[in-house]
C-alpha cells in the first residue's frame, strides 16, 4: 500500500529525548516499510525515520497561519500522490481540507479527544474517516461517533534489555514529566514509607519549576532520593532495568502512559493508582498492582517479589511490541479501504 503518515511538527521522528507519539510513529513507519509498504512521513524537518520524509512548511508554533500552511500542503500532496490511505497522528485540523475526499483516512488519538471536533470531522468525511485510540478509557465518551479501533501504544523491544533479576536493594523508579499531576511527590512519600531508595528522572517544565523545587527537589538528598534529570533511551533502559518496581502514582486520567510498557519490557513490575488507562496496561497481580490510594500502593510493594519479571517482559512482547502494533494498524488499513471502496461502488 501507499501510506501517508503524519506527526505533529514540534518534535522530530524519532524524538531525541521525550516524545511518546513520535516514538510510535517511528516504530510504525519502520515496521510498515519493512513489510514492503511505501511510506511517506509528514513531520518535523529533522526527522530521520523510514520511508520518504516530507517536512511541514509551518513552524513548530500552533499559530493559525502555520496550521493553514500545513493543512494546505498536506491536501496538495495527497491529491497529487494518490495514496491508498492517510493515517494522521497530528492535529485533526490538518485533515480538514482532505476530509471530503474519497481517500480512506485514519485519525489516531493519543491525547484528549474533543467530541465536538470529532463529530464534525466524521460528518465532513462522509464515512471515509475512522478513528483509533490507545485505551478504552480514552474513547469512552466518543465511541458513538463513527467507527473506533483500540490500538495501544508500543515500544521497541530491542531498545529495552530484559533484566531477570535486580539487586536486593534495588531502587524504586519514577520516570516522567516532573509535575504535580504525575505524582513525583507521592513517589517520594511511598519510597519513604517502604524504606527503599527512589530515583526520579524526567524533565521539569518551566512553568512548574517553583512547585517542583518546593515539593520534589527539596527532598533530593543524593542518597534516599536521587534526581537523574532527563534521560535518553540508553539511560532509560539502564534505569528501568535496575528498578525494584516502577511507580505510577498519577493524579490525572492519563490516556496510556507509554513508560509503563517500557518498564514491563525491562521486566520491571508497575505499581500504579487506578486512574486513566493504568488498569488497562497493568495486569493486576501479574505485571504489577493497581490500587486506589497511596496506602494501597505501599502495601502492594510488599508483594512485588511474588511477581515474575519474565511475565512482565512476556506481556510487553505480546501486547506492546512492534509486531502486534503494526499488525493492528495494517489490519485497520485494509478494513477501512475495503469499506470505503464498498461505499464508492454503492
Amino acid at each position: 500500500m501507499r501510506i501517508a503518515l503524519t506527526a505533529d511538527p514540534e518534535l522530530p521522528v524519532p524524538p531525541r529525548l521525550y516524545g511518546g507519539i513520535e516514538r510510535i510513529v517511528d516504530m510504525l513507519a519502520r515496521g510498515l516499510t519493512a513489510r514492503g509498504h511505501d511510506v511517506t512521513l509528514f513531520a518535523h524537518p529533522d526527522s530521520a525515520t523510514a520511508g520518504r520524509l516530507v517536512a511541514w512548511p509551518g513552524g513548530e508554533s500552533r499559530s493559525l497561519i502555520d496550521t493553514l500552511r500545513n493543512a494546505a500542503m498536506l491536501a496538495t500532496r495527497v491529491a497529487a500522490e494518490r495514496f491508498d490511505v492517510l493515517h494522521s497522528f497530528s492535529r485533526l485540523a490538518y485533515l480538514m481540507p482532505t476530509l471530503p475526499s474519497r481517500l480512506p483516512k485514519i485519525m489516531s488519538y493519543q491525547r484528549e479527544i474533543s467530541p465536538r471536533t470529532t463529530r464534525l470531522a466524521h460528518a465532513l468525511s462522509r464515512g471515509t474517516l475512522e478513528f483509533t485510540a490507545i485505551s478504552r478509557w480514552m474513547m469512552a465518551g466518543v465511541s458513538d461517533i463513527g467507527r473506533w479501533h483500540l490500538v495501544p501504544n508500543g515500544v521497541e523491544l530491542s531498545t529495552y534489555t530484559f533484566a531477570p533479576t535486580v539487586a536486593p536493594d534495588a531502587p524504586l523508579v519514577f520516570l516522567g514529566r516532573i509535575e504535580e499531576i504525575k505524582g513525583p511527590h507521592l513517589a517520594i512519600e511511598i519510597a519513604r514509607r517502604v524504606g527503599r531508595r527512589l530515583v526520579i528522572a524526567g524533565n521539569i517544565p518551566t512553568d512548574k519549576r517553583a512547585w517542583v523545587e518546593a515539593n520534589v527537589l527539596a527532598h533530593v538528598d543524593g542518597t534516599n532520593v536521587t534526581y537523574a534529570g532527563p534521560v535518553d533511551d540508553t539511560a532509560k533502559n539502564a534505569l528501568l532495568g535496575s528498578a525494584f518496581a516502577f511507580l505510577m502514582p498519577i493524579l490525572w486520567e492519563e490516556p496510556f502512559g507509554i513508560v509503563m510498557a517500557e518498564a514491563l519490557a525491562c521486566g520491571t513490575p508497575v505499581i500504579g493508582l487506578r486512574r486513566g488507562a493504568v488498569p488497562e496496561v497493568v495486569v493486576d497481580g501479574v505485571t504489577g498492582f493497581v490500587r486506589d490510594d497511596i496506602a494501597g500502593l505501599v502495601a502492594a510493594l510488599s508483594k512485588v517479589r511474588s511477581l515474575s519479571r519474565a511475565a512482565c517482559r512476556a506481556d510487553a512482547e505480546a501486547r506492546f511490541s512492534a509486531d502486534p502494533i503494526v499488525d493492528a494498524y495494517e489490519t485497520i488499513y485494509h478494513a477501512t479501504t475495503a469499506r470505503v471502496a464498498t461505499r464508492k461502488a454503492s
